[in-house]
């Protein structure tokens, strides 16, 4: 995450002696109470935000909106539970199974039933 080196670090820490002096412990005290109340107050919104959303998105994870995992997860990983049963691998549920039709019985050019009360 940060790309500090040996000698940059040895300057900020004589740079925080010079500027805070003796107070360094109580401003190193008060920056940790700072990053846990952070901390705290994000993980209030997170589960507040999960509260507000329901039921139907117990799974949600905030960090999921970030583009880069987005991608990652929904384009870029195998979905093998996508593939169905019968091997038709579809995308919607709904979509019709041509390998099903065709082990159902209907032979070539054999109309599928049709209901016209459904329609």
């Amino acid at each position: 995450m940060f790309d500090v080196g040996l000698g940059e670090m040895l300057l900020l820490v004589v740079l925080a002696l010079v500027i805070f002096g003796d107070k360094l412990p109580q401003a190193a005290g008060q920056a940790g109470r700072m990053l846990r109340q952070l901390r705290q107050m994000a993980n209030s919104a997170k589960a507040d935000l999960q509260e507000g959303l329901g039921p139907e998105f117990k799974d949600f994870d905030v960090a999921d909106l970030n583009p880069k995992t987005f991608v990652r997860k929904h384009l870029l990983e195998d979905h093998d539970d996508d593939v169905r049963p019968n091997g038709s691998g579809g995308l919607f549920d709904d979509e019709p199974s041509y390998a099903t039709a065709a082990a159902g019985g209907l032979e070539y050019g054999e109309r599928p039933p049709y209901d016209n009360e459904a329609t």
